[in-house]
Formats: structure tokens, sequence, C-alpha cells
């Protein structure tokens, strides 16, 4: 996911994308946690789409 696709969408999309990928995350911690997670490098991109999102949250707070 890139910034600027997030840059495009409204505050409600964002959060519910923020949403969607906080359920992401705790699902991926569990499956490391059971041993069932192969690729943990998906952690640490969904991690960083964490940030991304808030990141453009609070850029389009700052801006109203």
């Amino acid at each position: 996911m890139k910034a600027s696709e997030l840059r495009d969408k409204d505050q409600a999309a964002l959060a519910k994308e923020l949403s969607d990928l906080l359920k992401a995350q705790f699902s991926l911690r569990m499956q490391i946690a059971t041993q069932q997670l192969n690729n943990t490098a998906q952690l640490k991109k969904v991690r960083r789409d964490i940030a991304r999102v808030k990141t453009v949250m609070n850029q389009k707070g700052a801006k109203q």
C-alpha cells in the first residue's frame, strides 16, 4: 500500500483501513505465538502499513 493511495481516502475509510490492519496484526501475532506463521516478513509489512495510515490520518487532521 502506498501513501499516495491513502491520501485519496477520507477519514472514515482510513479509520476502517486502520481497524483492518490492526486485526491483521493481531492475527499474525497469534500465528507467530502458535508457530503457524511461515513468512514472518508479513508482520513487518503490516506494521509499516499501520504507521502509514496513522501518518496520513495525522496529516489530514492537521490540515483541517
